[in-house]
Protein backbone atom coordinates (compact mmCIF):
# COMPACT_ATOMS: atom_id res chain seq x y z
CA UNK A 1 0.00 0.00 0.00
CA UNK A 2 2.86 2.37 0.80
CA UNK A 3 4.38 1.72 -2.61
CA UNK A 4 1.09 2.33 -4.41
CA UNK A 5 0.32 5.57 -2.56
CA UNK A 6 3.84 6.94 -2.93
CA UNK A 7 4.36 7.21 0.81
CA UNK A 8 7.89 8.10 1.87
CA UNK A 9 8.54 5.07 4.03
CA UNK A 10 12.14 4.23 3.06
CA UNK A 11 15.24 5.71 4.69
CA UNK A 12 17.37 7.93 2.48
CA UNK A 13 20.18 6.33 0.54
CA UNK A 14 23.77 7.59 0.91
CA UNK A 15 23.51 9.12 -2.58
CA UNK A 16 20.40 11.13 -1.64
CA UNK A 17 22.06 12.31 1.57
CA UNK A 18 25.11 13.44 -0.35
CA UNK A 19 22.97 15.30 -2.87
CA UNK A 20 21.07 17.06 -0.09
CA UNK A 21 24.32 18.04 1.62
CA UNK A 22 25.73 19.43 -1.61
CA UNK A 23 22.62 21.62 -1.86
CA UNK A 24 23.06 22.83 1.72
CA UNK A 25 20.10 20.85 3.04
CA UNK A 26 21.36 19.82 6.47
CA UNK A 27 20.02 19.70 10.02
CA UNK A 28 20.94 23.02 11.58
CA UNK A 29 19.81 25.05 14.61
CA UNK A 30 20.58 28.77 14.71
CA UNK A 31 19.84 28.79 18.44
CA UNK A 32 22.82 26.54 19.10
CA UNK A 33 25.15 29.17 17.63
CA UNK A 34 23.43 31.92 19.63
CA UNK A 35 23.76 29.93 22.86
CA UNK A 36 27.43 29.24 22.14
CA UNK A 37 28.09 32.95 21.59
CA UNK A 38 26.28 33.96 24.79
CA UNK A 39 28.14 31.42 26.92
CA UNK A 40 31.43 32.34 25.26
CA UNK A 41 30.73 36.03 25.93
CA UNK A 42 30.06 35.25 29.59
CA UNK A 43 33.31 33.33 29.85
CA UNK A 44 35.28 36.09 28.13
CA UNK A 45 33.79 38.73 30.39
CA UNK A 46 34.68 36.60 33.38
CA UNK A 47 38.27 36.38 32.16
CA UNK A 48 38.66 39.90 30.74
CA UNK A 49 36.13 41.84 32.79
CA UNK A 50 38.75 43.51 34.98
CA UNK A 51 40.63 44.76 31.94
CA UNK A 52 37.44 46.09 30.37
CA UNK A 53 36.51 47.88 33.59
CA UNK A 54 39.96 49.44 33.89
CA UNK A 55 39.91 50.59 30.28
CA UNK A 56 36.39 52.02 30.54
CA UNK A 57 37.06 53.81 33.82
CA UNK A 58 40.32 55.21 32.49
CA UNK A 59 38.60 56.59 29.40
CA UNK A 60 35.81 58.18 31.41
CA UNK A 61 38.15 59.72 33.96
CA UNK A 62 40.52 61.04 31.35
CA UNK A 63 37.77 62.64 29.28
CA UNK A 64 35.71 63.98 32.18
CA UNK A 65 38.28 65.05 34.78
CA UNK A 66 41.18 66.29 32.73
CA UNK A 67 40.85 69.98 32.00
CA UNK A 68 41.45 70.65 28.32
CA UNK A 69 41.14 73.77 26.35
CA UNK A 70 38.17 73.28 24.03
CA UNK A 71 39.06 75.32 20.99
CA UNK A 72 37.00 73.55 18.40
CA UNK A 73 40.17 72.45 16.61
CA UNK A 74 39.12 69.72 14.19
CA UNK A 75 42.46 67.93 14.30
CA UNK A 76 42.40 67.91 18.10
CA UNK A 77 38.90 66.41 18.16
CA UNK A 78 39.82 63.77 15.56
CA UNK A 79 42.89 62.87 17.59
CA UNK A 80 40.80 62.38 20.74
CA UNK A 81 38.27 60.26 18.87
CA UNK A 82 41.06 58.10 17.42
CA UNK A 83 42.52 57.53 20.88
CA UNK A 84 39.15 56.44 22.24
CA UNK A 85 38.47 54.11 19.30
CA UNK A 86 41.97 52.61 19.57
CA UNK A 87 41.58 51.92 23.28
CA UNK A 88 38.15 50.37 22.82
CA UNK A 89 39.29 48.35 19.79
CA UNK A 90 42.35 46.90 21.53
CA UNK A 91 40.11 45.80 24.40
CA UNK A 92 37.12 44.46 22.45
CA UNK A 93 38.72 43.09 19.27
CA UNK A 94 40.01 39.86 20.92
CA UNK A 95 36.54 39.29 22.35
CA UNK A 96 34.93 39.77 18.95
CA UNK A 97 37.34 37.28 17.34
CA UNK A 98 36.72 34.67 20.02
CA UNK A 99 32.95 35.12 19.73
CA UNK A 100 33.19 34.63 15.98
CA UNK A 101 35.19 31.44 16.55
CA UNK A 102 32.52 30.22 18.96
CA UNK A 103 29.81 30.79 16.34
CA UNK A 104 31.85 29.04 13.64
CA UNK A 105 32.60 26.17 16.01
CA UNK A 106 28.90 25.69 16.74
CA UNK A 107 28.17 25.53 12.99
CA UNK A 108 30.99 23.07 12.32
CA UNK A 109 29.79 20.93 15.22
CA UNK A 110 26.37 20.63 13.59
CA UNK A 111 27.15 20.18 9.90
CA UNK A 112 30.93 19.83 9.62
CA UNK A 113 32.89 21.75 7.00
CA UNK A 114 30.43 22.64 4.25
CA UNK A 115 30.74 25.24 1.49
CA UNK A 116 27.79 25.72 -0.85
CA UNK A 117 28.39 28.59 -3.31
CA UNK A 118 24.83 28.25 -4.68
CA UNK A 119 23.44 29.42 -1.34
CA UNK A 120 25.27 32.72 -1.79
CA UNK A 121 23.56 33.41 -5.11
CA UNK A 122 20.55 35.76 -4.99
CA UNK A 123 17.22 33.95 -4.77
CA UNK A 124 14.34 36.30 -5.51
CA UNK A 125 11.80 33.74 -4.33
CA UNK A 126 12.96 34.43 -0.78
CA UNK A 127 11.86 38.06 -1.04
CA UNK A 128 8.66 37.28 -2.88
CA UNK A 129 5.63 38.42 -0.81
CA UNK A 130 3.55 35.49 -2.08
CA UNK A 131 6.21 32.91 -1.19
CA UNK A 132 6.73 34.57 2.18
CA UNK A 133 3.00 34.45 2.91
CA UNK A 134 2.87 30.77 2.01
CA UNK A 135 5.74 30.05 4.39
CA UNK A 136 4.03 31.99 7.19
CA UNK A 137 0.63 30.31 6.88
CA UNK A 138 2.10 26.82 6.43
CA UNK A 139 2.19 24.32 9.30
CA UNK A 140 5.97 24.60 9.46
CA UNK A 141 5.73 28.40 9.61
CA UNK A 142 3.17 28.28 12.41
CA UNK A 143 5.33 25.84 14.38
CA UNK A 144 8.39 28.02 13.85
CA UNK A 145 6.46 31.11 14.99
CA UNK A 146 5.17 29.29 18.07
CA UNK A 147 8.60 28.02 19.01
CA UNK A 148 10.05 31.50 18.50
CA UNK A 149 7.47 33.07 20.81
CA UNK A 150 8.10 30.36 23.40
CA UNK A 151 11.83 30.96 23.14
CA UNK A 152 11.42 34.72 23.60
CA UNK A 153 9.15 34.15 26.60
CA UNK A 154 11.59 31.75 28.28
CA UNK A 155 14.64 33.92 27.64
CA UNK A 156 12.83 37.04 28.84
CA UNK A 157 11.63 35.27 31.97
CA UNK A 158 15.10 33.93 32.78
CA UNK A 159 16.70 37.35 32.27
CA UNK A 160 13.99 39.04 34.33
CA UNK A 161 14.29 36.58 37.22
CA UNK A 162 18.08 36.92 37.18
CA UNK A 163 17.90 40.71 37.47
CA UNK A 164 15.05 40.57 40.00
CA UNK A 165 17.10 38.42 42.35
CA UNK A 166 19.73 41.17 42.35
CA UNK A 167 17.34 44.11 42.50
CA UNK A 168 18.80 45.38 45.77
CA UNK A 169 22.25 45.79 44.23
CA UNK A 170 20.74 47.51 41.20
CA UNK A 171 18.74 49.96 43.31
CA UNK A 172 21.81 50.84 45.38
CA UNK A 173 24.00 51.38 42.31
CA UNK A 174 23.44 55.14 42.42
CA UNK A 175 25.71 55.42 45.43
CA UNK A 176 28.65 53.72 43.72
CA UNK A 177 31.57 55.45 42.09
CA UNK A 178 32.48 54.89 38.45
CA UNK A 179 34.77 51.91 39.06
CA UNK A 180 32.34 50.12 41.34
CA UNK A 181 29.46 50.81 38.96
CA UNK A 182 31.42 49.37 36.03
CA UNK A 183 32.30 46.27 38.06
CA UNK A 184 28.65 45.78 39.03
CA UNK A 185 27.51 46.15 35.42
CA UNK A 186 30.03 43.56 34.23
CA UNK A 187 29.02 41.19 37.03
CA UNK A 188 25.32 41.60 36.21
CA UNK A 189 26.03 41.07 32.54
CA UNK A 190 28.00 37.88 33.21
CA UNK A 191 25.33 36.34 35.45
CA UNK A 192 22.56 37.27 33.02
CA UNK A 193 24.47 35.87 30.04
CA UNK A 194 25.16 32.63 31.89
CA UNK A 195 21.53 32.04 32.82
CA UNK A 196 20.13 33.16 29.47
CA UNK A 197 22.81 31.23 27.59
CA UNK A 198 22.09 28.08 29.62
CA UNK A 199 18.35 28.36 28.97
CA UNK A 200 18.95 29.03 25.28
CA UNK A 201 21.33 26.06 25.12
CA UNK A 202 18.63 23.74 26.44
CA UNK A 203 16.20 25.10 23.86
CA UNK A 204 18.86 24.80 21.15
CA UNK A 205 19.48 21.13 21.96
CA UNK A 206 15.76 20.46 21.67
CA UNK A 207 15.58 22.47 18.44
CA UNK A 208 18.58 20.66 16.95
CA UNK A 209 17.05 17.27 17.79
CA UNK A 210 13.80 18.37 16.14
CA UNK A 211 15.65 19.68 13.06
CA UNK A 212 17.56 16.41 12.84
CA UNK A 213 14.33 14.41 12.98
CA UNK A 214 12.60 16.67 10.45
CA UNK A 215 15.61 16.48 8.13
CA UNK A 216 15.46 12.68 8.21
CA UNK A 217 11.73 12.78 7.47
CA UNK A 218 12.28 15.14 4.53
CA UNK A 219 14.98 12.88 3.11
CA UNK A 220 12.86 9.73 3.20
CA UNK A 221 12.10 8.22 -0.18
CA UNK A 222 9.27 6.42 -1.89
CA UNK A 223 9.74 3.06 -3.56
CA UNK A 224 9.54 4.76 -6.95
CA UNK A 225 12.27 7.26 -6.00
CA UNK A 226 14.58 4.42 -4.97
CA UNK A 227 13.93 2.67 -8.28
CA UNK A 228 14.65 5.88 -10.20
CA UNK A 229 17.88 6.43 -8.28
CA UNK A 230 19.04 2.88 -8.97
CA UNK A 231 18.15 3.35 -12.62
CA UNK A 232 20.15 6.58 -12.85
CA UNK A 233 23.17 5.17 -11.04
CA UNK A 234 23.25 1.66 -12.50
CA UNK A 235 21.19 2.05 -15.63
CA UNK A 236 17.75 0.72 -16.45
CA UNK A 237 17.45 -2.75 -14.82
CA UNK A 238 15.56 -4.07 -17.85
CA UNK A 239 18.25 -2.83 -20.22
CA UNK A 240 20.99 -4.26 -17.98
CA UNK A 241 19.20 -7.62 -17.82
CA UNK A 242 18.80 -7.61 -21.59
CA UNK A 243 22.48 -6.78 -21.99
CA UNK A 244 23.50 -9.65 -19.70
CA UNK A 245 21.20 -11.99 -21.63
CA UNK A 246 22.83 -10.99 -24.92
CA UNK A 247 26.29 -11.49 -23.42
CA UNK A 248 25.35 -14.96 -22.17
CA UNK A 249 23.94 -15.81 -25.59
CA UNK A 250 27.16 -14.71 -27.28
CA UNK A 251 29.18 -16.84 -24.88
CA UNK A 252 26.90 -19.81 -25.56
CA UNK A 253 27.26 -19.35 -29.31
CA UNK A 254 31.02 -19.15 -29.01
CA UNK A 255 31.05 -22.32 -26.92
CA UNK A 256 28.87 -24.10 -29.44
CA UNK A 257 31.52 -23.54 -32.10
CA UNK A 258 34.69 -23.93 -30.00
CA UNK A 259 33.97 -26.86 -27.66
CA UNK A 260 33.34 -29.38 -30.50
CA UNK A 261 36.86 -28.59 -31.77
CA UNK A 262 38.48 -29.21 -28.37
CA UNK A 263 40.55 -32.30 -27.55
CA UNK A 264 39.58 -32.59 -23.89
CA UNK A 265 37.43 -30.95 -21.20
CA UNK A 266 38.91 -30.73 -17.70
CA UNK A 267 36.36 -30.44 -14.86
CA UNK A 268 36.19 -29.65 -11.13
CA UNK A 269 34.10 -32.02 -11.38
CA UNK A 270 30.80 -30.07 -11.66
CA UNK A 271 31.48 -26.43 -10.76
CA UNK A 272 34.14 -25.67 -13.39
CA UNK A 273 34.89 -26.83 -16.93
CA UNK A 274 37.83 -25.91 -19.18
CA UNK A 275 38.07 -27.03 -22.81
CA UNK A 276 41.60 -27.47 -24.27
CA UNK A 277 42.77 -27.85 -27.83
CA UNK A 278 46.22 -28.86 -29.04
CA UNK A 279 47.46 -29.28 -32.63
CA UNK A 280 50.86 -30.89 -32.81
CA UNK A 281 53.27 -28.96 -34.96
CA UNK A 282 51.06 -25.86 -35.09
CA UNK A 283 50.78 -24.89 -31.42
CA UNK A 284 53.62 -24.37 -28.98
CA UNK A 285 51.32 -25.35 -26.12
CA UNK A 286 47.67 -26.36 -25.56
CA UNK A 287 45.17 -23.50 -25.74
CA UNK A 288 42.05 -22.87 -23.65
CA UNK A 289 39.20 -22.57 -26.16
CA UNK A 290 36.36 -22.34 -23.63
CA UNK A 291 35.82 -22.17 -19.89
CA UNK A 292 32.97 -21.58 -17.53
CA UNK A 293 31.48 -22.00 -14.08
CA UNK A 294 28.02 -23.09 -12.98
CA UNK A 295 25.59 -23.02 -15.91
CA UNK A 296 28.38 -22.41 -18.41
CA UNK A 297 30.29 -25.41 -17.06
CA UNK A 298 27.19 -27.56 -17.53
CA UNK A 299 26.86 -26.27 -21.07
CA UNK A 300 30.50 -27.14 -21.86
CA UNK A 301 30.11 -30.69 -20.47
CA UNK A 302 26.88 -31.18 -22.44
CA UNK A 303 28.55 -30.07 -25.67
CA UNK A 304 31.49 -32.33 -24.91
CA UNK A 305 29.19 -35.35 -24.45
CA UNK A 306 27.26 -34.50 -27.63
CA UNK A 307 30.51 -34.32 -29.65
CA UNK A 308 32.32 -37.25 -27.97
CA UNK A 309 34.91 -34.99 -26.36
CA UNK A 310 36.61 -36.76 -23.42
CA UNK A 311 35.87 -35.27 -19.99
CA UNK A 312 38.63 -35.66 -17.43
CA UNK A 313 38.26 -34.74 -13.78
CA UNK A 314 41.30 -32.86 -12.45
CA UNK A 315 40.13 -30.54 -9.71
CA UNK A 316 43.38 -28.58 -8.96
CA UNK A 317 44.21 -28.27 -12.66
CA UNK A 318 40.69 -27.11 -13.56
CA UNK A 319 40.82 -24.46 -10.82
CA UNK A 320 44.24 -23.26 -11.96
CA UNK A 321 43.32 -23.00 -15.64
CA UNK A 322 39.98 -21.34 -14.95
CA UNK A 323 41.57 -18.74 -12.68
CA UNK A 324 44.77 -17.91 -14.56
CA UNK A 325 44.20 -18.56 -18.28
CA UNK A 326 41.97 -16.50 -20.55
CA UNK A 327 40.12 -17.94 -23.53
CA UNK A 328 42.32 -18.43 -26.63
CA UNK A 329 45.47 -18.21 -24.49
CA UNK A 330 47.99 -21.04 -23.99
CA UNK A 331 48.36 -22.82 -20.69
CA UNK A 332 51.15 -21.50 -18.42
CA UNK A 333 54.51 -23.24 -18.07
CA UNK A 334 53.80 -24.32 -14.51
CA UNK A 335 50.78 -26.41 -15.55
CA UNK A 336 52.11 -27.73 -18.85
CA UNK A 337 53.27 -31.06 -17.43
CA UNK A 338 49.85 -31.79 -15.89
CA UNK A 339 48.10 -30.81 -19.15
CA UNK A 340 50.47 -32.98 -21.19
CA UNK A 341 49.64 -35.94 -18.94
CA UNK A 342 45.92 -35.40 -19.54
CA UNK A 343 46.43 -35.11 -23.31
CA UNK A 344 48.52 -38.27 -23.32
CA UNK A 345 45.70 -40.09 -21.52
CA UNK A 346 43.16 -38.77 -24.06
CA UNK A 347 45.27 -39.84 -27.03
CA UNK A 348 45.62 -43.35 -25.61
CA UNK A 349 41.89 -43.42 -24.89
CA UNK A 350 41.17 -42.59 -28.53
CA UNK A 351 43.78 -45.06 -29.76
CA UNK A 352 45.88 -42.32 -31.32
CA UNK A 353 49.63 -42.04 -31.30
CA UNK A 354 50.88 -39.88 -28.49
CA UNK A 355 52.83 -36.96 -30.04
CA UNK A 356 56.26 -36.04 -28.79
CA UNK A 357 56.20 -33.41 -26.08
CA UNK A 358 56.09 -29.97 -27.73
CA UNK A 359 58.07 -27.09 -26.28
CA UNK A 360 56.93 -23.55 -25.90
CA UNK A 361 58.62 -21.26 -28.38
CA UNK A 362 61.47 -19.32 -26.83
Amino acid sequence: MAEESGEKSFDATPHRRQQAREKGQVAYSQDLGSAAMLLAAAGLLQAMGAKIVDTTVGLVQRNLTEVTDITGDRQLLLGEVQKILLSVGVTLLPMMMLLMLAAVGASVFQVGFLFVPERLAPDFSRVSPLAGMKRIVSLQGVMRLGFGLLKVAIVTTVAGVTLWLRRVEILEAGALDIGQLATLLVDLTISTLLWVGGALLMLAIFDFAFQKWKHEQDLKMTHQEIKEEMKNMQGDPQVAARRRQIQRQLVMNRMSSSVPKADVVITNPTELAVALKYEHGEMAAPVVVAKGAGVLAQRIRRLALENNIPIVERKPLAQLLYKEVEINHPVPDGSYAAVAEVLAYVYKLKGKKVPSSPRRAA
